[in-house]
C-alpha cells in the first residue's frame, strides 16, 4: 500500500505511541508543542509539518529523528503532486 509522507508520518507516529504506551496529550506535551498543532500532524491537515515539528514529536515519544524514521512505512511512498 502506497501513503504520501504525511500519511506515512501520521501512521509512524501512531505506531511509536502505541509501542511507549503514550497518549498524544503527553506526547504534545513532552514535545513542548500545542496539542493542535500535534493533532493537525496525526489528522493530515498539516500537508508539510517541517521537521522541526517531527523532531519535536520525536523528543516527546523519545526517540531520535533516525529512530523516527527507521521504518518500512518511508520506503515506498507515493510522488508528491
Amino acid at each position: 500500500m502506497f501513503m504520501n509522507i504525511c500519511e506515512a508520518t501520521s501512521y509512524r507516529i501512531a505506531e511509536l505511541c502505541r509501542q511507549k504506551n503514550l497518549s498524544g496529550y503527553s506526547v504534545s506535551y513532552r514535545a513542548g508543542m500545542p496539542s493542535s498543532t500535534y493533532k493537525s500532524i496525526i489528522n493530515g491537515k498539516s500537508k508539510n509539518p517541517g521537521i522541526v515539528n517531527i523532531n519535536k514529536i520525536a523528543d516527546g515519544l523519545g526517540v531520535t529523528i533516525r529512530e523516527f524514521y527507521d521504518s518500512e512505512l518511508f520506503d515506498e511512498l507515493e510522488p508528491d503532486d
